[in-house]
């Protein structure tokens, strides 16, 4: 009797045993459909799904769809990607066009024997500011291929900030001057920044420009010292501007309505916060009705 038993128990534990490898191989097979129909459709939201309660079978469907999922992050970043990179391809090449056809136009005005000696030195004149536009545009794609280089080191020392604030500024006098902006420049001293020199300069520079494009009437700089941190704040009035479009301000595609300021690149500010990021600072723009202003924050140096 007892051998019986024994044969009806054993013979209860194969069948379930079959029964489980049987759903277990059914189960693979939906799974095998599941990822080829997602391989075939990546663009979908689907996930593999399992009708087993096995907790391995769960733990591994759970791995798989994690992978999924990373695997279309990276999918949507990179066509993310190739939409600005697309976007970019765009904007310069209508940078490059409409001062290209300006110096073309011009200097076919050149060739008009009928003009004066004051004509042609103001057309020079033009085309000379023309070529100064496009060596700037040239000397910015390139320096921000250089920032995205991983073999671009930076030289990390003591700075005196107020200092190069106040030498940068003074690089500027000349467009200060045509731009007829009112501008103050606050020289109270502060502590010197951990930074590299080379890369301050840049940002401030950036800045500078920036409010030479975009501002109205008047541009102010001040610097203010806290625990850790030096900040260096930029202010300029401002027309037509989107509150909206603020967080995009440091996107490398971004661009304000050209129709006033002539044909400019976006990368300005894009280049500050690839800098400052790099140096371990921090940067934030804010507006306030007409009132624009950029916040940079460098590391002090201890």
């Amino acid at each position: 009797m007892s051998s019986w038993l024994i044969i009806v128990i054993l013979s209860f534990l194969l069948i379930v045993c079959i029964g489980m490898l049987l759903l277990l191989h059914w189960d693979i097979r939906g799974i095998t459909s599941q990822l080829e129909e997602i391989n075939e459709n990546f663009g979908t939201n689907e996930l593999v799904r399992t009708k087993t309660h096995s907790k391995s079978v769960v733990r591994f469907i759970t791995k798989v769809n994690q992978l999924i999922l990373l695997f279309k992050q990276d999918q949507q970043h990179q066509q993310k990607r190739e939409e600005e990179l697309k976007q970019e391809i765009t904007n310069l090449s209508h940078d490059l066009r409409t001062p290209l056809t300006s110096i073309k136009g011009f200097s076919e005005l050149l060739t008009d024997s009928s003009l004066s000696a004051a004509e042609k030195k103001e057309f020079l004149t033009i085309i000379q500011k023309k070529i100064e536009n496009l060596t700037m545009m040239v000397d910015l794609f390139y320096e921000l291929s250089q920032i995205d280089s991983s073999d671009q080191h930076f030289s990390m020392e003591q700075v005196s900030l107020d200092q190069l604030v106040v030498e940068t500024m003074l690089m500027f006098y000349h467009d200060f001057e045509e731009s007829k902006l009112k501008i103050d420049v606050d020289e109270t001293a502060v502590s010197p920044v951990l930074a590299d020199k080379k890369a301050v300069n840049r940002i401030i520079s950036n800045i500078v420009q920036n409010a030479l494009r975009y501002a109205e009437n008047y541009f102010t700089i001040k610097m203010k010292e806290e625990a850790d941190f030096i900040q260096l704040q930029a202010e300029n009035d401002i027309s037509g501007f989107n509150e909206t479009e603020l967080h995009r301000i440091f996107n490398r595609t971004y661009r304000m309505d050209s129709s006033r300021t002539g044909s400019e690149l976006g990368l300005g500010l894009h280049i500050v916060r690839q800098l400052v990021n790099k140096l371990g600072g921090k940067v934030d723009a804010k507006v306030k009705g007409n009132q624009f202003q950029i916040v940079v924050s460098f590391k002090k140096w201890t």
